[in-house]
Formats: C-alpha cells, structure tokens, sequence
C-alpha cells in the first residue's frame, strides 16, 4: 500500500507566501543537488505554501530518449521523496501534466524581446556546454517564468550568486503586466545558504554533465571509491606536506558532515593528519549520513504505486491555481471562450 497522500490538503495557511522551484529530471541525485537544492526544499516546506515541479518538458533539451525520461522523472520523484519532501506538506508535480505551462509560455512569447533570452547567462552556459542550439533551449527562460507564475508564487529559491538568473522572470512579468494589467506578482527570490560544491576534481562544479559527481544514493563501496579518487590541495605532494584546507574540497565537504571540521582542518594545516586519511573519514561520513535515505528510497521504490500517486496528489492540489490563473490570463490577453459553452 502506498503511503503516499492521495487528497489534496492545504500545507500551509493561505496567507503564507507561495515558493515554486522546479527541479530537471536529469540523473541520480548527488552531493551537489542535496547540499545545494533539496535540503533547502525539505526546510522551506515548514515555512511557505510550497510547490515543485519535476520540470521534464525542460530535460527535453538534453535527454532524447522518451523511456530514458520517464525513468528519469520516476527516479528523481523518489530521491525527493527520500531525502525529506512530504506530499502532505508541500505538492510535487510533474511539469507536463499541464499543458497550461506551455500555453502561457507561448503567451509570454509574444512580449518578450529576443535579446532578452540571448544573454541569458543560462543559455550562454549551455551552449557552451555543446547542447544543440535548438529554440527550445534558447526559449528555456520563458517556461521556466511560466513555471513559476502560472501558480502565482511569490517567492523562488536561490543562493546569493543565482539571484540574476530570475531577473529575466521578472522581466517577463513586468512586460506582461504592462500590456494587460497586474494579473502577476513580480517573483523574489528567497535566499537560500546553499553552498558552491565542487566535483571530484576539485575544480568544477559538482554536475552531472561534468562527470564530476558522488551520488548520494550510490552504493557504499562506490561512495568510498569515488570519495578515495577526489582532488585535494594540488600543492600538497608528500604526507609531510603542510596542506591548505580553504583550497581542499575534501576540507570544505567536512563542514557538512561531523562538527568538528576546524580540527580536520588544523590537522591538514600542520600535516598532522593525511589526505588519505581525511578522504576515508569523509567516505564514511557521507555513508553514514544518508544510510537512512538510502533505506527510505529502497523502502519506496519496492512500491509501485508510490511515485503516481504523489504526482497525483499534488496535481489536485494545484490543479485549482493553475485553471484560475489561466483562466484571468485568457481573458486579459483576449482568447479561449468567453463564458459557459452552451
């Protein structure tokens, strides 16, 4: 039986600001995404009226394989699940159960200037990441502002160096509104610690499209190995070798896992302990750390209902937002029926 809320239950008291963040299907959940994203998901639904969205009309532009996505959307709704989202707290969607998302992007089409999406630094990125240069990608922006305003959120996560990257959102929205009236607030950002994490090479950041990455749900040997093959301080060649631990990703991953990472980082200072060892403590910690998430996704992913009956769940709760807003949009913008069909 699954566990999973089936009816739709409001999380928040009505007037609690509203947080969308939408959340790209596009592999196994690691280091990078927890620290960085969800564990900031898992606390935020305690504070706000909050909405994610498995955003797979998104990863349309890099995966092109549809069992490939299916299977990937089915898997990150699990990882969420496991790391601490609650369908009773907040609601979890799936992005193309609502072909409205699409409608009201090719809506904000019409008002927003193609220079405005060209120097987007997310597309800048992308393309030269070697994604094809197709107009879905350049047009990424506009359905993720759709995204977000189509439930009227007021309110999207991000760490202090993303803040330009929802500026474009806001941008869109102020040239809707100017055409046709307040129909949407401008979203804010809601600030978030979220930590840079850097990959195994010590240099990029933690991606999957870097190769770069420690899944969090991998298996405990395989934790350890990649753990055991992470760049540390490139300065320091012998075990005597004083190490400098504000350049080290391995001293800097400790401050997250165990309290006591200015003793790991004195001990890396003064060479009193070794990157091998400081590497193996690590392992182990991040092991320990998510064994219970670990345990919680097994234990979910033994059910087959558990993933469609959450996106389920959230789709009734937000089901009511989406037709309200799409509604005072067709209206204001001058398409669709007018009235009850006869």
């Amino acid at each position: 039986m699954s566990q999973i809320v089936e009816a739709p239950v409001s999380p928040r008291p009505s007037t609690a600001e509203r947080v969308f963040s939408g959340i790209q299907p596009s592999g196994a959940s690691h280091l990078g995404n927890y620290l960085g994203a969800q564990a900031n998901y898992v606390a935020l639904q305690d504070e706000y009226d909050t909405i994610y969205a498995i955003v797979d009309w998104h990863a349309l532009t890099s995966v092109h394989d549809g069992a490939e996505l299916r299977q990937l959307t089915h898997d990150m709704v699990l990882d969420l699940l496991a790391v601490g989202l609650d369908p009773a707290r907040c609601a979890l969607i799936r992005q193309s159960d609502f072909p409205e998302h699409a409608e009201l992007a090719w809506i904000f089409n019409t008002v927003t200037p193609v220079s405005w999406v060209e120097r987007t630094p997310t597309y800048k990125e992308k393309r030269q990441q070697g994604l094809e240069n197709s107009v879905g990608l350049l047009d990424y922006p506009i359905l993720q502002a759709a995204d977000i305003v189509i439930y009227k959120a007021t309110r999207v996560p991000v760490g202090r160096d993303q803040a330009a990257h929802l500026e474009l959102s806001r941008e869109v929205v102020r040239a809707f509104n100017r055409r046709y009236g307040d129909v949407f607030p401008e979203p804010q950002p809601v600030f978030t610690d979220a930590p840079t994490v850097l990959g195994i090479d010590g240099s990029a950041k933690m991606s999957k499209s870097a190769g770069n990455t420690i899944p969090i749900f991998a298996d405990p040997d395989e934790i350890r190995r990649l753990v055991m093959s992470m760049v540390t301080d490139p300065l320091r060649i012998k075990r005597t070798d004083p190490g400098r631990p504000e350049v080290c990703n391995v001293c800097q991953l400790h401050r997250f896992f165990g309290g006591d990472y200015l003793q790991i980082q004195d001990g890396e200072r003064t060479a009193r302990t070794g990157c091998v060892d400081t590497k193996g403590l690590l392992a182990e910690r991040i092991i320990e750390f998510f064994r219970p998430m670990r345990a919680r996704r097994a234990e979910l992913a033994a059910d087959p209902a558990v993933v469609e009956d959450t996106l389920a769940a959230g789709a009734a709760r937000v089901r009511p937002i989406v037709e309200a807003t799409m509604s005072e949009v067709r209206a204001a913008v001058g398409v669709g029926r007018v009235g009850r069909p006869r």
